[in-house]
Order: structure tokens, then sequence, then C-alpha cells
């Protein structure tokens, strides 16, 4: 009997760490990581573009149509690998916004040219201030915004199309369907 346990007792601490490992690795979205900004606007900001570093963007640039806010960098692999589907998305008319994070700019302007420009316009965040403000673990990242410049949602990772097929696009179709009803309430309003 005693010999029987010493067999069996770390053969199922093996088997209950193996579970706890399975249900840890596939329980949730390793994509989605919980954001303290989910809900919130997006945080005040005033910096320049990669493209014309003498243009000037702000919080309030962002605002008035839901769009997919997207940190990326050159000296990220996979940035690369996501680069051809954010040109697809973009060509598809999804409005799609960079934040170049902490990057050497002659290096992103190159990147743009030479693998063509998802973004309605990329913002030099060198310091990487704004992704502090964020709150970004690192690149890439995708941010999913309202059309009042809330954070509505946070992607983490490669955006391809299974994510947007399953996780981007849904919520993307949601809330650009509740901001044509708030725009349709407004309108109504302004006629009484």
């Amino acid at each position: 009997m005693k010999r029987r346990l010493q067999l069996f007792l770390p053969l199922a601490i093996f088997l209950g760490l193996c579970l706890m490992f399975y249900v840890a690795l596939f329980r949730d979205n390793p994509g989605e990581l919980p954001s303290a900004l989910l809900d919130q606007p997006l945080p005040t900001f005033e910096l320049a573009t990669v493209k014309n570093p003498d243009r000037t963007v702000t919080r309030e640039s962002l605002l008035g149509e839901v769009a997919l806010i997207n940190v990326w960098a050159t000296w990220c692999p996979a940035c690369r690998v996501e680069h051809p589907y954010l040109v697809d998305l973009a060509n598809k008319g999804i409005p799609i916004y960079g934040v170049n994070y902490k990057d050497d700019q002659p290096e992103a302007r190159k990147w743009l040219k030479t693998l063509h420009d998802p973004y309605r316009f990329s913002i030099n965040d060198k310091s990487g201030s704004l992704g502090i403000d964020l709150g970004v673990y690192g690149a890439p990242e995708t941010y999913l915004i309202d059309h009042q410049g809330v954070i509505r949602y946070k992607h983490v990772g490669i955006v391809d199309a299974n994510v947007w097929k399953n996780d981007l696009e849904p919520r993307f179709r949601h809330l650009k369907e509740k901001a044509l009803k708030a725009t349709a309430n407004n309108h109504e309003e302004e006629a009484i």
C-alpha cells in the first residue's frame, strides 16, 4: 500500500500541474490583455507625425470615427508580419492610425515608403510617452476606439485575418452601428 502511494502521489501531482497549465494556457485569448484604459478616453497628447515632423496631432485628431490604433516599430519582427494585412484593411476602408513606438524616424519613413502606408497618419512616439500612457507592453498592439475616442478593446500581438474576423471586426461593426445611431439621434434632436 505504501509503495503504491509512493508511485501514485507524484503521478497525481504531475497530472494536476498539467491540467492547471492546460487550463491557464487555453482559458483566455492570449492576445487580449486587460487594460485599465478600457472604456476610458484616449490619453491627451501632442506629437509630430512620422511622415511630416512639422505636423502636430492630438487626441482630438482621432475623434469622429471608429478606428484602429496600431502600435508598431521597424525593430519589431511581428510588426513586419502583420503589416501587409493592415495594408489590406486600410485598402478596404478601415481607418487605422499608427503609433510608431520608440523608433528611428528615418527608418520608419523608409519602412512606410517601401512596405506601403496603411495609416491615416502615424504618430512619432520616439520617447514612448504615448505608449506609456496607453499601457503598451510592446509592439505590435492594436486598440479599437469608438467615434468619441474611447478605448473599447486592446489586442496584443499580430493582427491577421483570424484576429480581424473573430476579435476586431465584430467589435468594429458594433461600434460603427452605435456611432451611426448616435449621429441619427443627434440629427433628429436638431430637427425638433
